[in-house]
């Protein structure tokens, strides 16, 4: 039996780039959004501390599944081992979130 799957998945959040590693990625029951399970980071032996992993780290502590909304995933990529997982500024040049519609203020019945 071959080596499980790990994935590499990028996506938009408050104004910056996460980038994490997870072993399971799949289309949720929720309308719209994608499943993320069993998040992967750096081995803890490590002697250099990466601040936005740390940061990431803590965010998912204790999280057993993150529902991310469709439109703010930028890629996911399958890869053969886990990088370090960071947070960067969205610098705003050719990447942008998906437009959507909402209906804040809007009277039932009326779009």
């Amino acid at each position: 039996m071959g080596k499980e799957p790990i994935y590499k998945v990028s996506f938009f959040n408050q104004g910056k780039v996460y980038e994490i590693y997870a072993r399971h990625v799949f289309q949720s029951d929720l309308w719209g959004f994608l499943e993320v399970e069993e998040f992967v980071f750096g081995e803890k032996s490590q002697m250099i501390v990466d601040p936005s992993e740390e940061k990431l780290k803590n965010e998912f502590t204790g999280v057993k599944r993150s529902f991310i909304p469709v439109q703010s995933i930028v890629r996911i990529d399958e890869v053969e081992k886990e990088g370090a997982c960071k947070i960067t500024e969205a610098s705003g040049g050719n990447v942008s979130s998906f437009p959507f519609h909402t209906m804040a203020g809007a009277k039932p019945g009326k779009e």
